[in-house]
């Protein structure tokens, strides 16, 4: 069954140790970020990006996720083995949103709007002009080779 339905799933995505997969059977809508600060808690991050589907439209394909009841309002779902934020939903809503890193291409979805501007960081409209490099460019080989993914790769 499971390969049934990610064969006819929108977009797929998961957690970054495989234990939870999940597929999106509809194209999913109205991507943002949120700079909120339980979302900068709940990602560990300086904002969440999130995008959504009708609940009946996201199937757990492996896995569930954990809930955490962040307020009376919203429940947020995550890996309890390695602990990727996956979903945020207002309990009674009909709609769920999945974190679009979690998609197995989240350069698919582009934010549309942010949200809880008011905790948004003082430096992140400055973030992109801070300088790059690359992973390899500062690490030796030895150290390339240690750094190795575990994490699931980005298709069942």
């Amino acid at each position: 069954m499971p390969s049934e339905i990610t064969r006819s799933a929108v977009m797929l995505g998961g957690c970054q140790c495989g234990a939870v997969r999940y597929a999106l059977m509809s194209e999913p809508t109205h991507a943002s970020i949120c700079h909120c600060r339980m979302c900068q808690k709940a990602f560990g991050n300086y904002f969440a990006p999130l995008t959504g589907v009708p609940r009946q439209d996201l199937v757990w394909t492996k896995g569930e996720p954990s809930i955490f009841k962040s307020s009376e309002a919203v429940e947020r779902g995550f890996c309890r083995d390695c602990g990727t934020p996956l979903t945020f939903a207002y309990v009674e809503r009909d709609r769920i949103t999945v974190s679009i890193g979690s998609l197995d291409d989240p350069s698919r979805v582009t934010p549309e709007i942010q949200y809880g501007i008011e905790s948004r960081l003082p430096f992140f409209e400055m973030l992109h002009t801070l300088p790059g490099e690359r992973t390899e460019d500062g690490a030796s080989p030895e150290e390339l080779r240690r750094m190795a993914s575990r994490q699931h790769p980005d298709h069942d």
